[in-house]
């Protein structure tokens, strides 16, 4: 434990809402500077009247699905297990740099009281992209992502599951309003600031491109 002790920290947005957890000092300074998903991994095909087209290659993410009926709930399971295994919880013992964004995939269930299937993945840093170190957790697995294209709408604030819901729906209106072909299901959730950026936030949905038969 460093000097500055154990911080108790009030998790908000997409992968923190209602969690507490703890983090060294440390840990702290390095949330406050996520690594983001490099341009090098994502093209931007177009810029829509509210949204973008995007096509992300192929990559390699550290992941945990979990079932439920609410997403917040879901979200906040998944973020222990993967904040976990970047502390160190994984074979090699190494603690790997928490990055940006987090995703989170939903599978929505057959109905209203249907279980839903979550999937909060973290990007894996450049630096392990080639070799990501195993994951101890068995319920922790790394994800290779093959290249995709989505429709991305971006929107500010504190994400909860209310907005979630709503700006998805806003955008599935404007891929409509566009006659734009899409999948309506699985959609993506996603975050991108640590719980220490009160301004700019920056949280988005993807829904992905449905491709020609």
């Amino acid at each position: 434990m460093s000097n500055i002790g154990t911080l108790i920290l009030k998790l908000q947005s997409l992968s923190q809402s209602d969690v507490n957890f703890y983090v060294t000092g440390s840990d702290v300074m390095k949330a406050n500077a996520l690594d983001t998903l490099t341009t090098s991994t994502k093209r931007v095909n177009l810029q829509g009247q509210d949204y973008e087209i995007r096509t992300y290659h192929a990559t390699k993410w550290v992941s945990t699905t979990l079932s439920g009926m609410q997403w917040d709930t879901a979200m906040n399971a998944g973020f222990r297990r993967l904040f976990s295994y970047i502390q160190g919880n994984n074979h090699n013992k190494v603690k790997v740099d928490m990055t940006a964004p987090v995703t989170c995939r939903v599978d929505p269930g057959a109905g209203p009281a249907c279980e839903s299937q979550f999937t909060v993945s973290f990007y894996v840093p450049e630096e392990h992209q080639d070799n990501p170190p195993e994951p101890s957790d068995p319920e922790v697995f790394v994800e290779h992502r093959k290249e995709f294209t989505a429709y991305v709408r971006t929107y500010g604030g504190f994400s909860n599951e209310n907005s979630k819901r709503e700006e998805l729906l806003k955008l599935m209106e404007s891929l409509q309003r566009d006659g734009v072909q899409y999948i309506d299901k699985p959609y993506y959730a996603v975050g991108y600031d640590s719980p220490f950026k009160l301004t700019n936030r920056r949280n988005e949905v993807w829904v992905l491109k449905k491709e020609p038969e």
